[in-house]
């Protein structure tokens, strides 16, 4: 389902010039239909995780994609692991290493997967700024695995992401995704989680699994409770 400009700016919170200023001047993904705008959900988590901007949870809700307790941030970074020095000289060669090391099940096309990666980097920088990437598939694809899993990276050297605010990155997390979902609720948490400062912290110091993972655990309690706002960036309007 397609939001409208009226969605975006009722779900955002923000007037509607801010929407098509968004659009206008900070790259906002949306297409013409008869005239009028027309925004994908997963594009917005995207576009949202890069900015910083907090998204609704309503969003997953409205369009059908309701959690599921199964999937969650800390399983998904339970399931993925941490890879240290990762190597690569470029996006390309890092990519290549985090696929050839991440946990998949025997005969999974890998080859595919970064096929996948490398065209969603080319249709636009995964990075959220901070040294952090996010790479995963532009449009979340059904892959033969049992569930989401976010694999921690951090290279061993910093390279050119492209990244909005001019920064290298040396840090990676790496979604794959059996359902779309399951990759929206991980994004969305994942992206709440580094707005926190403890997360986001814990992950440039590269603390062990388990500190990071406990703090993803308290990142979804906090949101449960109503509290999950109190440390990210409020939308912002015109």
């Amino acid at each position: 389902m397609q939001l409208t400009l009226r969605d975006i700016a009722r779900l955002m919170q923000v007037p509607e010039r801010t929407v098509h200023r968004w659009v206008q001047d900070e790259s906002l993904p949306a297409r013409l239909v008869g005239g009028q705008y027309r925004f994908n959900p997963s594009e917005l988590f995207e576009w949202a995780s890069q900015q910083r901007l907090a998204v609704p949870e309503e969003l997953l809700v409205e369009q059908g994609q309701a959690h599921c307790d199964s999937e969650s941030l800390a399983g998904a970074l339970t399931a993925g692991g941490v890879l240290f020095d990762v190597p690569g000289g470029d996006r390309r060669a890092a990519l290549s290493a985090v696929v050839e090391r991440l946990r998949l099940p025997d005969g999974f096309d890998r080859r595919r997967l970064l096929d996948l990666f490398l065209h969603r980097e080319a249709q636009g920088s995964t990075a959220v700024g901070d040294g952090i990437a996010i790479p995963h598939p532009r449009y979340p694809v059904v892959l033969s695995v049992p569930s989401t899993s976010a694999t921690l990276c951090f290279l061993s050297h910093p390279i050119d992401f492209a990244a909005a605010d001019g920064k290298p990155v040396d840090t990676l997390f790496v979604l794959v995704s059996p359902t779309v979902r399951s990759h929206l609720k991980v994004l969305s948490q994942l992206a709440a989680a580094l707005r926190g400062e403890e997360f986001r912290q814990l992950v440039r110091r590269k603390a062990t699994a388990d500190e990071i993972v406990g703090a993803a655990v308290r990142c979804q309690n906090a949101a449960a409770n109503g509290n999950g706002g109190s440390h990210g960036r409020k939308s912002r309007s015109a």
